[in-house]
């Protein structure tokens, strides 16, 4: 009863607080009535788009659960100095939305390898393995053999496409590694990483495989030491031993790699000079390694030397699409993941909003009625929006209402991680503390090293033609076999031996009508570290938490 009161009251003077937060429109029905009106014509309008994909663009946001998307659509906003819930991201255009369940076969919650694994070759599998099915066993070379399965990469290689990755970790990492390797162990980048039984078995790294398995045109991320003989220097960072390169076999990759492309123009890379010499008319090949392992967070990318994945998408379409046969592109914005497991939100969600912008350049790089864009999570982690913020509130700000222990605590919080800070039965105060930061560690109610996964469905977002076949809520593994049927690609090619349109006819189906409202501009790496400008109802929200508390706390005592 006693607590039941106090969340009547609460809510009372939470609501009377932020009342007067609404925008003068928004108090009036007819702009709700208005807008629901025109997205529901938008939603008549659609017609399905049911030609064959020429291209395949897959953007994936690793860790990119729901929370994370809207948390990044209000950060999005607010750095355009606006409210930011009502926020319209480039993902919010895509008019087909779907969910992915994502356990692997071993696991309620799974790892990237698994749901790359998943996504990509069409098969559930076991936590840590990549490009293999279930009879795998972690770590275990001798299961890796004759349990190897392909990838819509490779798919799309075999039918003639040009193909390849572009990612903010290491090229060797989970998600790309599962579009060209077979892997018992998701850590086995370079010979380095493998146990002399393992290798003595047979099996090789992941870093030898991004050669020999599968012929890709474009490899653009991190991952330089793992392609270089043991002590080789780095050319970025000569005097750190720590990034030297690892290869105990004494194989430079990058010198294979080139020497593999003779007769062709092939460009290896490592800066954003030579990055941006790359001209993609008259280019082949491109690998494009800009750091020993993954790339520098975006809030802290050092833009003379390293390009965005803004940069790197679109370099890597303009040398993919002269392929008169398609393309199919993988664009992984992998830090997302690597800033939760850190209990970074600032991080997380700067990356998240960077691979947004990298979407809307896709977009803008590709023709709707070819191309079926798909940008969907592998997986979620432990983070959530709580309390009752005010509209406006920075997302990365803390709660107006203060915890019963009389303390301020964050919006967005952990269920577990390196944030948990108990001591002596007391949380830390952290009135004075910006937590908008992008180092601050945001609390977390069970204590780890490292956050978790979480093990919710991720959703899955559509574009292009067949783009409706990702509606509803499939296993992981389904959206693989449906990229493939709608691009003709591996075994199942019902979808172009039916009758097709020619080449000199009108489009069969219309593109999705535009969008009710249009997605904001780019957010430019000037204004990425630019503190949230927040609206009146934003004002309110740094109410004192103490006073409020101390308001119900009164109203307790009448």
């Amino acid at each position: 009863m006693e607590s039941a009161r106090v969340a009547t009251v609460s809510l009372f003077l939470l609501v009377a607080f932020g009342s007067c937060a609404a925008k003068v429109e928004e108090e009036n029905p007819e702009f709700w009535r208005s807008q629901a009106q025109k997205t529901l014509q938008a939603a008549l309008d659609r017609k399905l788009n049911t030609n064959v994909a020429k291209n395949i663009l897959f953007f994936l946001g690793d860790g990119m659960g729901i929370t994370t998307y809207t948390a990044a659509r209000i950060l999005k906003g607010q750095l355009q100095n606006q409210t930011g819930e009502e926020t319209v991201m480039t993902m919010d255009t895509f008019p087909h939305v779907g969910l992915a369940k994502t356990y692997s076969v071993d696991f309620q919650i799974p790892d990237s390898a698994a749901t790359a694994t998943a996504y990509l070759c069409g098969v559930k599998t076991n936590l840590n393995t990549v490009g293999v099915n279930a009879a795998a066993r972690n770590g275990v070379c001798k299961t890796q053999k004759g349990n190897e399965v392909t990838s819509i990469l490779k798919w799309a290689k075999d039918a003639g496409k040009s193909v390849g990755i572009v990612t903010t970790t290491r090229v060797q990492h989970a998600t790309p590694a599962a579009s060209y390797a077979h892997s018992a162990s998701r850590k086995w980048y370079s010979d380095a990483d493998m146990s002399d039984a393992a290798k003595a078995a047979g099996c090789t790294d992941i870093a030898s495989q991004l050669l020999n398995n599968t012929d890709i045109d474009v490899i653009i991320g991190g991952g330089r030491k793992y392609m270089t003989p043991k002590g080789t220097k780095d050319p970025e960072y000569p005097w750190d031993f720590s990034i030297r390169g690892k290869r105990q076999d004494g194989r430079n990759l990058i010198d294979e790699w080139q020497s593999m492309k003779t007769g062709k123009v092939a460009r290896y890379v490592w800066n954003r000079t030579d990055f941006d010499a790359v001209d993609p008319d008259t280019t082949d090949y491109l690998m494009a390694l800009f750091e020993p392992g993954d790339l520098r967070f975006e809030a802290e990318r050092d833009a003379r030397m390293d390009p965005s994945i803004v940069e790197t998408t679109e370099k890597a379409i303009r040398i993919l699409r002269k392929n008169p046969r398609g393309f199919f592109l993988l664009v992984e914005g992998g830090r997302i993941d690597q800033a939760h497991h850190s209990g970074r939100a600032s991080m997380a969600l700067h990356e998240a909003v960077t691979l947004d912008n990298a979407i809307a350049k896709g977009l803008e790089l590709t023709n709707e009625e070819e191309t079926l864009t798909i940008v969907m999570a592998d997986h979620s982690h432990p983070f959530s929006i709580q309390g009752y913020p005010f509209r406006g509130n920075s997302i990365l700000g803390k709660s107006p209402l203060w915890a019963t222990d009389m303390m301020p605590y964050t919006t967005l919080i952990y269920g577990n991680g390196p944030g948990y800070k108990i001591t002596s039965g007391k949380r830390p105060d952290i009135r004075n503390v910006d937590t908008k930061n992008k180092d601050y560690v945001h609390q977390s109610a069970a204590p780890m090293e490292s956050d978790t996964h979480g093990g919710e469905d991720v959703p899955v977002l559509a574009r292009g033609p067949m783009a409706h076949l990702f509606q509803g809520v499939h296993e992981q593994n389904y959206i693989a076999h449906a990229m493939a049927y709608a691009a003709c690609l591996g075994t199942d090619l019902r979808h172009c031996q039916g009758p097709q349109q020619t080449s000199g006819s009108p489009p069969v189906v219309h593109t999705s009508p535009p969008v009710v409202h249009t997605s904001p501009p780019v957010v430019t790496s000037n204004d990425k570290n630019r503190a949230p400008a927040f609206s009146a109802g934003g004002a309110l929200a740094s109410l004192s938490g103490a006073l409020l508390s101390a308001l119900l706390a009164l109203a307790m005592m009448m």
